[in-house]
């Protein structure tokens, strides 16, 4: 069972249909239980990033999850705000994040002449798949997700590099960190390109 973490925050909807379209057993949910028998966790997540974080202390969450991840080494994907908040901090706020990947999260800044870049990022951008890896299996040369972010992650560690996206410059839109995974685009609204990533997430040992 894949549990799409409940913290008030993402598209859960969205992305439990796209689950259930690849033929997925999924559930929403904040309940330890759930979280503690899960195969598969999915952090998602639209909004700020110390709104996050605040979300999963108020819901007891962070432990819970930290344990799983960290000790248990369950598989888990993080989803655009989800991705963020996998990294250490964020200029969008002041609180720590999760901390399990080495990074933090900058603003997309750019050079005066390309002042014509609007922020957010928002639209369909191609990945270039830095590493080989199962998440990108069928997709190192053909794909295109669905991008709506403000802010971009910076790793401290080149080995946590799986994607990259251009926008303006080079942006880090896929990480990795054994069974810590994190893209910055949207799978779930996605279409093909979203189905099969989540297809190799599901079945990744």
């Amino acid at each position: 069972m894949i549990v799409i973490i409940d913290y008030g925050l993402g598209n859960l909807g969205s992305m439990a249909n796209m689950l259930k379209k690849i033929g997925a057993a999924a559930v929403v949910s904040r309940d330890p239980n759930a979280i503690g028998n899960a195969a598969r966790l999915i952090l998602p997540g639209v909004g700020s990033f110390d709104t996050g974080m605040r979300n999963l202390e108020k819901y007891g969450l962070i432990s819970l999850i930290s344990d799983r991840v960290l000790k248990d080494k369950t598989p888990v994907l993080g989803v655009c705000l989800g991705m963020q908040l996998l990294g250490k901090r964020s200029e969008e706020g002041h609180l720590d994040g999760l901390g399990w990947i080495d990074s933090e999260t900058i603003r997309f800044k750019f050079d005066n002449n390309k002042e014509d870049l609007k922020i957010p990022h928002m639209g369909w951008n191609a990945v270039n798949v830095c590493q080989r890896h199962p998440l990108f299996n069928g997709l190192e040369l053909d794909n295109r997700f669905y991008f709506v972010h403000s802010y971009h992650f910076v790793c401290n560690n080149s080995q946590n590099v799986l994607g990259k996206t251009n926008y303006g410059f080079e942006f880090i839109s896929a990480v990795v960190n054994g069974n810590i995974m994190g893209v910055q685009f949207h799978p779930e609204k996605s279409h093909k390109f979203g189905m099969q990533l989540l297809k190799n997430f599901v079945e990744i040992i």
